[in-house]
């Protein structure tokens, strides 16, 4: 049976994910999902963020919650612990990236096409290998990883339907066009560009699939995953 293998969350974008056992899903996706996310200066386009393409040690940083709803965040780094909006931390990146970047707020998230991803664990495997690096899921920056059998891509069936995940049910929009960012490397932030280049010829750059909450609902490894 299909299976969900894998809860994540990204409190700041670009940063390390947090797993988690179980979540409740609503309209908006995961609680705390991209919350945070830095603004460059100067930078008036669409994606103004600083991410990991322009700053790869943010890969390496862990962002730590406080308490409450919209809690306050503090940040583990290789150059130490900081506030998450202190001055102390933005001059960090500055000097990481010789970028400046604000940060930015929204309790509806930054994430770039829709409030819920999802790829399995087959999609994962067949990039990886064919890339030559560990087969890792947090590369992909995802917040459910799905066991779909051993066909790659098969989520991509999905588009166009909806997807119950545990309580939760999904409309599943469009694939997930990939980017840069499945280069680099979740712990050290190197890259790796035949992960792209792997995805461009095995599914035309994309691996995955977005969508939004029909039905919001409690998801919990090792819930089912059918069509609804």
């Amino acid at each position: 049976m299909s299976r969900l293998l894998h809860i994540a969350r990204y409190p700041v974008k670009s940063m390390q994910g947090e797993e988690l056992a179980s979540a409740a899903v609503g309209f908006q996706g995961l609680p705390l999902d991209r919350s945070f996310a830095f603004v460059q200066e100067g930078v008036h386009t669409p994606f103004p963020w600083l991410t990991g393409r322009e700053c790869p040690q943010l890969l390496q940083c862990r962002p730590i919650a406080g308490e409450g709803r919209w809690p306050e965040m503090r940040v583990h780094s290789p150059a130490g612990e900081f506030e998450l909006g202190s001055a102390e931390f933005a001059a960090q990146l500055h000097n990481w990236s010789g970028r400046r970047a604000v940060l930015h707020s929204d309790y509806r998230g930054c994430q770039d096409v829709a409030y819920v991803s999802v790829i399995s664990t087959a999609t994962i495997r067949a990039l990886t290998e064919a890339a030559g690096v560990p087969v890792d899921h947090r590369r992909f920056r995802m917040n459910f990883v799905v066991d779909l059998g051993e066909v790659p891509f098969a989520e991509k069936a999905w588009v166009g339907r909806q997807v119950r995940l545990g309580d939760a049910v999904i409309a599943v929009h469009e694939q997930d066009r990939r980017c840069q960012m499945i280069t680099l490397d979740p712990e050290t932030g190197a890259a790796a560009p035949a992960v792209l280049k792997a995805a461009g010829e095995l599914n035309e750059v994309y691996a995955g699939v977005y969508g939004s909450v029909l039905v919001p609902g409690v998801v919990r490894v090792g819930d089912g995953v059918a069509i609804a």
